[in-house]
């Protein structure tokens, strides 16, 4: 597995991800997704919106506010139940989470070795005295406080004055905007149960110790849906979900032996909830959280009727009933969904001699597309012809033309950023005083290397099979052809432990 510290870098260096208000020396755990950065986020918004909105009849979407009216979360229990337990360094002032804190790096001043200076993984002694942790983690002098709980939701004001009537809150989640929004949807679109909502959109905590990259922030982006059923078909709505969402991140490349399922014990249950299952992903970190979908019954829809006095019910015109639906939450996170993508699509490779750099994206997730790149720069009619094909692929992909250094380093650059083909024009294509144009160009697959050569006016049909996944049958039909230096390029070592 590939350390936190190269994917940050690619991501700096290449326009994934930047920190945010870098000039003024940054803010803690806010991050800015760059040019490539949001592209990659937003495709997995859009194949996330598409396969579990667009794609089903029985879910509908919803964009509800962020700022919502402040018993909203009295409704939800968020104002007493949303809290995580905090201590603080009297030396350092320093706050960590109370209940985290023993998996964090530890300084340790050994005195068994004159007080010499460690740092000490999570959870483990001192070597030398076998001493386990008691001081503060960061400074290593100072005594911790007693645990107390911390509301994780920011409070600011709504209107002019600043006083306890105006107190609003950033929404912690998007669930709550759904549940408000039940009847009007109900109403409105005429639904049948089972029925689901999908929402994308900003959440905010703020955490006591956010950190590894874009795992774990203050600000967010959530991809969630409400599924609404009758009470008695909830256990077998729910496991389909689960189902459902562990095939979603293998359909788009995440190898299945980073992912697994980790069922929630009783005693970790949220209040509310009949039964949680999380997705996992093996981070550089470890195994962490990816998504949970949770069985969180009738509670919601219940806590809102009784403080709003609005009945949230609903009528089944075949039984005659009125019951209360109950409800399963696949909540996944855009940010910790583009992360792992891209963690997964890393790869580092030794190629005649020299070492590749690859984000091995599924086409559908890739930020570029396509790179159009003529063979010479000087050459006005391989220029001209170069950047018409990449206006024309334009309207259909995500094209980019680039003509800043020698087709090798093209190449190197667009295999670091994962996108997924090139085509390149070269004299043969446009033609000179010795030869006719071909008017044919050449394709690039980013994984095996292997170039095929294609009329120009085949290209937006091949193309097409490419971004399917049918490199084999287009190599099978135009064949194989050799590079400038006269053999295809061949994968000598691969890994993907970011050892080279």
């Amino acid at each position: 597995m590939v350390d936190m510290d190269k994917i940050v870098s690619l991501c700096k260096r290449r326009g994934f991800i930047f920190q945010s208000s870098e000039i003024y020396g940054g803010t803690g755990s806010c991050w800015d997704y760059g040019p490539l950065g949001v592209e990659l986020k937003n495709n997995v918004k859009r194949l996330w919106w598409r396969d579990s909105a667009q794609a089903r009849s029985d879910m509908v979407g919803l964009d509800a506010s962020i700022l919502m009216h402040p018993r909203v979360w009295r409704a939800s229990g968020h104002l007493d139940h949303f809290t995580d337990p905090m201590v603080d360094c009297r030396a350092c002032k320093r706050r960590f989470r109370a209940d985290k804190i023993d998996e964090e790096e530890w300084v340790h001043y050994c005195e068994a070795t004159k007080g010499n200076k460690f740092m000490i993984p999570g959870g483990e002694a001192c070597k030398h005295c076998h001493h386990l942790r008691s001081l503060c983690p960061a400074c290593g002098k100072g005594e911790l406080t007693e645990p107390r709980q911390f509301n994780l939701m920011f409070k600011t004001f709504m209107g002019p004055v600043e006083d306890d009537a105006a107190v609003t809150y950033l929404r912690p989640e998007t669930a709550q905007g759904i549940f408000v929004n039940f009847d009007n949807v109900l109403q409105s679109m005429r639904m049948k149960l089972p029925f689901g909502i999908a929402q994308i959109g900003k959440a905010f905590r703020n955490e006591i110790t956010p950190g590894n990259f874009t795992f774990r922030t203050r600000e967010f982006e959530q991809m969630e849906i409400e599924f609404f059923v009758m009470p008695g078909t909830d256990e077998e709505w729910h496991q389909r979900w689960i189902d459902e969402r562990f095939a979603w991140y293998q359909r788009y490349g995440i190898r299945k032996e980073n992912i697994r399922l980790r069922e929630h014990e009783k005693d970790e249950l949220a209040f509310y909830a009949k039964r949680c299952v999380d997705v996992e992903y093996l981070f550089p970190m470890g195994w962490s959280e990816l998504e949970g979908i949770a069985n969180r019954t009738d509670y919601d829809l219940k806590q809102h009727s009784h403080f709003s006095g609005k009945t949230l019910d609903y009528f089944d015109d075949e039984s005659k009933q009125r019951f209360v639906p109950y409800v399963i939450e696949p909540s996944a996170g855009a940010d910790r969904s583009a992360l792992a993508f891209l963690v997964d699509a890393y790869h580092e490779e030794e190629v005649r001699g020299e070492k590749r750099v690859v984000l091995r994206f599924h086409a559908e997730l890739a930020p570029l597309k396509i790179a159009v790149l003529p063979l010479l720069k000087k050459n006005d009619r391989i220029v001209e012809t170069a950047k018409k094909l990449t206006a024309d692929l334009r309207r259909r992909w995500h094209a980019v033309y680039d003509d800043t250094a020698s087709i090798g380093r093209l190449y190197r650059r667009q295999d670091e950023v994962g996108t997924p083909f090139c085509v390149t024009v070269d004299v043969q294509t446009v033609g000179d005083d010795k030869a006719a144009a071909d008017e044919k160009v050449t394709i690039r697959d980013r994984d095996t290397m292997e170039q095929v050569r294609v009329p120009i006016g085949n290209l937006d049909t091949v193309m097409a099979e490419l971004m399917a996944g049918h490199w084999s049958a287009v190599a099978g039909q135009h064949g194989i052809v050799k590079n400038s230096s006269g053999v295809s390029e061949v994968r000598l070592k691969t890994t993907n432990d970011g050892r080279g």
